[in-house]
C-alpha cells in the first residue's frame, strides 16, 4: 500500500505537470473535459484500504459477496495460475490478462484499455465484482466499449506501482481495486478505485463512469489521443532524470534526520492506544524498526516506549488473533479493536521479526509468545508442504456452510452464546477446580465479551458484526488473575485451553480464501523473521531453524534459475497440505523486492547460522541486482528491468510503507556486504543510493527504513570476529552474540581449521586464536579492541560498548 504523500521526486514533478492535460467525468452540466479536482472527484476517498476518508471510515469492515457465483462461460483468464485472476475466470466480463494480445486488439480496433487491479485477499475487490463485474448489464458495457485488462498486483507490482503512482497524485490517494482507464499506448487517462453499482457515497455508479468515458472517446478522441501521448511523452523523456542531491551526506546529518524524525514520531504517537495517527491504523513495522534503532542510537526512553507501546497494543487488540495466532492486516478502530480481517505473509513476517527485537530488549515473555504464535499459524495454515509460504487468507468468508454469501470477519468473531456453549460442552478439559461457568466468566472478562457483542456500531455500519465479539485483551493478565484470585501460571493454562477449544471449533467452519502464490519478496521477509525468531535463544530455536533452512532451500530450488542467476517473482500452490507446485508458461522475472527482501533474508539467515552459502547467495544476488536494476547516472534502483516489455516507465520507489521499499533494504544489504567482504564498491553505491534520497522530506516520516540504513552507513558497523574451530565453546561465544539486539553488529565466523572458507580475508588473515583458545574481536569502523577469551567478559563487553539496556 502506498501509505505516505512522498513520492519520488522525478516522477512526482512529471505526473503534476502532466495531470493538468487530461481529465473527463460525467457531470450534471453535461460531458466534457474536467480539471483533475473534478475527475470523480471522490473516487478517490473509497473506503478502500488506508484511503478511508472521515465520512466513510466504517465501510472497510462491510459489504457482501457471494461465495460461488453463477458461472458464465471462462473467459481468457481460465488458464491463468493466479488466484487473483481464476476468481474473475468466469465473469460476463471478457478479461485478458496483460500481455500483447489485449495491446493488440485494443490498437486494432482503436478502443480504450479499462484496467483492473487488485489481489485474491482483497475484500472491496470482492465487492466491487460482485456488484459491476458479475452484472451482465454492465458487462455488456465495459465489453462494448472497452479492452478490459485484469492484473494481479501481487503477481505484476511493476504494473501497480505506475498507474497507482498516477492514481495517487490525480485524485490524492489510492486504493485497491484501481481502476485506471489507458489509451491503446497504456497511457493512463483517468483513474479510481472502487466504484458503486448506483450512485452513492457521493460518486457515481461505475456504469456512469464506463459511459461517460466511452462518449469522450466517441466524440473528442484526438484531444485524448493527444493528451494521452503527452503522459506517455513526459514520462518517458523524464525515466532517467532525477533530482538528485549532488552532495554526500555532510558530517553529522544523520544526527540531525534522527532528530527531526524522532520529533515527527512524537508528534504523531497516539499515547492511548500505541500506533501514529489515527484510524485506519496499519502495523507498519518499517516505523517500529526505526524506533528501536533510533532508541539505540540517541538513548531517548520515550521513543522506545513508543515502539514498545505499539507492540503491546496490537498484541493486545482484535487484530491479534489470540486464538491461534497471526496478525490482520489493519484496524478500523484507533483501538486496534475493529479490524479488516485478512491475513497477509508480509504482515507475519514483519511482526515476527519486531516481536523478536522486542523479545530481545525486554525479555518479554509476551513478545516471544507473539512471535510464536505467528510462526504456529504459518505451519499450520499458510505453509507449503515443500517450505515456501502462501501469500495470505480473505478477509471474507461464509458465516456457516449453508451460507452462500461471504461476509467479513464471519471466521473470526463470536457471539457470547457460542463461546458460553463450546466451554460447557467441553468441561472435562478445565482443571477440576474450574466449572465451565467460572471459566467462561474469566475469558469474558480478559477478552472484553459481551451479551450483546463488542464491535463498536461506528465501525460496522452494515450490521455483519451485530451481537458478535472480537477478542481484545483491554487490561492485563494481572488484571485478570487480580479480578479473579488467580495465580499467572493458572490463568495461562485456562486460556490455553479455552483457546483450543475454540480453535477447533472454529475450524469446523468454512475457512477464508487462501491465496496459494507463493511471492519470492514476501519469502525473503519471512526468512529473515524465522532467522531473527531463533535469534532469541529459546528452547524452539532448532525447530525455527529447520523451518528457516527448508524455506532457504525451497528459494533456491524453486525460484532460482542458477545458471542465469535470476529469481522468479512467484509461483503457485494449490492448497495447504498438497505437495502440487506450478510455474507460468511466460514466467515473471523477479523485480527489485524480490532481490532486496532476500537478501536481506539471507544475511539475517547467516547471521543465525554462520552458514557460508547463505552469505555467498545474498553476494550472488547483489551482483545480479545491481546489473538488472542500478542507475548508474545517478544511482538508487529502478523497480523493474531495463528492457520490460509494456511497461511505459521504470519507477524508483522511495516510501517504506506496509513493507519496507527496496531501495531502503538495498541501502541496509550493501552496507552489511561491504563489511562482511570488505569491498569498497558496496559501500559507494550505498553512499550514491543514500544521497540520491537525500531531498526526500521528511526523511523519517516517509523512509524510516531508509533513515535506519543510514544510521547504519553513517555509524558504522561493529565487526564482531568469533575465532576458532567449529566447536561447542565456539557456538557459546556466538551465542552470546546474537542475545543482544544491536542492528549495527555483524558477526563473522572464523575457522582457523578451514582458512580458505572465511568471505573476509582480510579478518582472516587479521585475526588468530590467542593461546589456543576461542577469541572474540569487537572492532568498529576498523579500529578493534583487545581480544576476549573468556564468555562473561564478552557478555559485558558488549552490554557497555553497544550500550544495549534490558528495560
Amino acid at each position: 500500500m502506498f501509505r505516505s504523500k512522498t513520492l519520488h521526486l522525478w516522477i512526482r514533478s512529471t505526473l503534476i505537470a502532466a495531470r493538468n492535460l487530461h481529465a473527463f467525468t460525467s457531470t450534471a452540466g453535461g460531458v466534457g473535459p474536467q480539471t483533475p479536482q473534478n475527475l470523480f472527484q471522490r473516487s478517490w476517498r473509497c473506503p478502500i484500504d488506508s484511503v478511508v476518508s472521515q465520512d466513510y471510515r466504517g465501510m472497510a469492515s462491510g459489504g457482501e459477496t457471494k461465495s460461488e457465483p453463477p458461472k458464465a462461460p471462462g473467459n481468457r483468464l481460465v488458464s491463468s495460475k493466479s488466484p487473483y485472476l481464476l476468481q474473475h475466470a468466469h465473469n460476463p466480463v471478457d478479461w485478458y490478462p496483460w500481455g500483447e494480445e489485449a495491446f493488440e486488439r485494443a490498437r486494432t480496433e482503436n478502443k480504450l484499455i479499462f484496467l483492473s487491479v487488485g489481489y485474491s485477499t482483497c475484500h472491496w475487490c470482492h465487492v466491487m465484482e460482485h456488484e459491476s463485474f458479475e452484472n451482465p448489464e454492465t458487462a455488456a458495457v465495459m465489453n462494448e466499449h472497452f479492452v478490459n485488462i485484469k492484473v494481479d498486483r501481487e503477481e505484476r507490482p511493476d504494473i501497480d506501482k505506475i498507474y497507482m503512482t498516477f492514481l495517487r497524485l490525480t485524485k490524492g490517494g489510492g486504493g485497491w481495486p484501481m481502476s485506471i482507464w489507458l489509451t491503446p499506448d497504456l497511457a493512463p487517462l483517468t483513474a479510481g478505485t472502487y466504484f458503486p453499482p448506483t450512485s452513492r457515497y457521493g460518486m457515481p455508479s461505475f456504469k456512469t463512469v464506463l459511459l461517460a468515458i466511452a462518449k469522450q472517446w466517441q466524440t473528442n478522441r484526438q484531444t485524448l489521443i493527444q493528451s494521452g501521448s503527452s503522459i506517455l511523452n513526459a514520462l518517458k523523456t523524464n525515466e532517467d532524470v532525477s533530482a538528485v542531491a549532488e552532495a554526500a551526506f555532510e558530517s553529522g546529518s544523520a544526527d540531525a534526520k534522527l532528530a527531526e524524525a524522532i520529533g515527527v514520531h512524537k508528534q504523531r504517537f497516539d499515547q492511548t492506544n500505541g500506533g501514529f495517527g489515527s484510524e485506519p491504523k496499519f502495523p507498519e513495522v518499517p516505523r517500529l524498526n526505526f524506533l528501536f534503532h533510533a532508541y539505540l542510537v540517541s538513548k531517548d526512553v520515550d521513543v522506545l516506549d513508543m515502539v514498545l507501546q505499539t507492540l503491546d497494543h496490537i498484541g493486545r487488540g482484535g487484530i491479534n488473533d489470540h486464538i491461534f495466532g497471526g496478525f490482520a492486516r489493519y484496524a478500523t478502530t484507533k483501538d486496534w479493536h475493529n479490524v479488516h480481517f485478512e491475513k497477509m505473509l508480509y504482515d507475519q513476517a514483519q511482526l515476527m521479526a519486531a516481536y523478536s527485537n522486542g523479545y530481545k530488549l525486554t525479555r518479554s515473555a509476551t513478545f516471544l509468545t507473539y512471535a510464536d504464535n505467528i510462526y504456529k499459524y504459518i505451519m499450520k495454515d499458510l505453509r507449503h508442504p515443500l517450505g515456501g509460504f502462501y501469500a495470505g487468507e480473505d478477509a471474507d468468508s461464509l458465516p456457516t456452510h449453508k451460507d452462500t454469501v461471504k461476509v467479513e470477519g464471519a471466521f473470526y468473531a463470536w457471539t457470547w452464546t457460542e463461546i458460553e456453549a463450546a466451554f460447557k460442552e467441553q468441561a472435562k478439559r478445565f482443571d477440576d477446580d474450574v466449572s465451565p461457568k467460572r471459566a467462561f466468566e474469566i475469558y469474558a472478562f480478559h477478552y472484553g465479551l459481551k451479551p450483546q457483542g463488542n464491535v463498536p456500531t461506528y465501525s460496522d455500519p452494515h450490521g455483519h458484526l451485530t451481537g458478535k465479539n472480537i477478542l481484545i485483551v483491554r487490561g492485563s493478565d494481572e488484571d485478570t488473575c487480580s479480578n479473579f484470585d488467580l495465580q499467572p501460571a493458572k490463568l495461562d493454562k485456562l486460556l490455553e485451553t479455552a483457546n483450543d477449544i475454540l480453535h477447533v471449533l472454529r475450524d469446523q467452519r468454512p475457512r477464508p480464501h487462501l491465496d496459494t502464490k507463493i511471492i519470492c519478496a514476501w519469502n525473503g521477509l519471512m526468512l529473515s523473521g524465522l532467522s531473527k525468531l531463533a535469534n532469541c535463544g529459546t528452547a524452539k530455536r532448532e525447530e525455527y531453524m529447520k523451518a528457516a533452512k527448508e524455506l532457504l532451500d525451497f528459494l533456491r530450488k524453486e525460484m532460482y534459475d542458477s545458471e542465469q542467476k535470476l529469481l522468479l517473482r512467484s509461483c503457485y500452490g494449490v492448497a495447504v497440505g498438497d505437495p502440487t507446485l506450478e510455474k507460468i508458461d511466460s514466467q515473471i522475472d523477479g523485480f527489485l523486492d524480490d532481490y532486496a527482501f532476500l537478501i536481506k533474508g539471507l544475511l539475517d539467515y547467516y547471521k543465525a547460522s554462520l552458514d557460508l552459502s547463505a552469505l555467498r547467495w545474498a553476494k550472488e544476488l547483489q551482483e545480479t541486482q545491481d546489473k538488472l536494476f542500478w542507475d548508474e547516472q545517478n544511482g538508487a534502483y529502478f523497480f523493474s528491468q531495463q528492457n520490460a516489455p509494456n511497461v511505459i516507465v521504470r519507477l524508483k520507489e522511495g516510501d517504506d510503507g506496509a513493507e519496507p521499499c527496496g531501495n531502503s533494504v538495498a541501502a541496509r544489504n550493501l552496507t552489511l556486504l561491504s563489511h562482511y567482504y570488505d569491498e569498497e564498491t558496496y559501500l559507494q553505491r550505498a553512499t550514491k543510493l543514500l544521497n540520491f534520497f537525500a531531498d526526500v522530506s521528511p526523511f523519517g516520516h516517509a523512509l524510516p527504513e531508509m533513515l535506519s540504513a543510514l544510521l547504519l552507513h553513517e555509524n558504522g558497523l561493529d565487526l564482531v570476529a568469533v575465532v576458532g574451530p567449529d566447536s561447542d565453546d565456539t557456538k557459546r561465544f556466538v551465542e552470546i552474540c546474537r542475545k543482544f539486539f544491536i542492528p549495527g553488529m555483524i558477526i563473522l565466523h572464523v575457522d582457523p581449521l578451514h582458512p580458505d572458507d572465511a568471505c573476509n580475508q582480510r579478518v582472516q588473515k587479521k585475526f588468530k586464536m590467542v593461546n589456543g583458545k576461542t577469541t572474540v574481536y569487537i572492532c568498529h569502523d576498523r579500529v578493534c579492541r583487545m581480544p576476549v577469551t573468556d564468555p562473561t567478559q564478552l557478555e559485558e563487553n558488549l552490554m557497555a560498548n553497544f550500550f544495549t539496556e534490558r528495560v
